[in-house]
């Protein structure tokens, strides 16, 4: 059972961007995001989404599909093409890593 219980947090930590990734990296890779998405992750374009606080599988997943053409975008394909998949792991933990509060009005 012990042995079942380790493997099983292994496979789920391999496939986590967010555990095997270098935020630290993140963040000096995201400098070239701040045009858009701010410096701390928080547009300061109108029609740019916050990705602070974003789940790191969300914003890799999103990235990935810039990158392959599969979600469509002008400026953010241009970005995303030559980011490797480190990278997009290392920008994935770093706007993760944010924390974001929400207040109600």
């Amino acid at each position: 059972m012990r042995v079942t219980l380790i493997a099983v947090l292994a496979t789920l930590a391999a496939g986590s961007p967010a555990l095997a990734a270098d935020a630290a990296a993140g963040k000096v890779k995201a400098q070239q995001c701040a045009v858009c998405h701010g410096p701390n992750g928080l547009a300061t374009a109108p029609d740019a989404p916050n990705l602070a606080g974003q789940p790191a599988l969300y914003t890799a997943a999103q990235l990935k599909a810039y990158r392959s053409g599969e979600r469509k975008h002008e400026v953010m394909a241009v970005m995303a093409k030559p980011l490797s998949d480190a990278d997009i792991d290392n920008l994935a933990a770093w706007f993760a890593s944010i924390k974001v509060t929400a207040q109600m009005p």
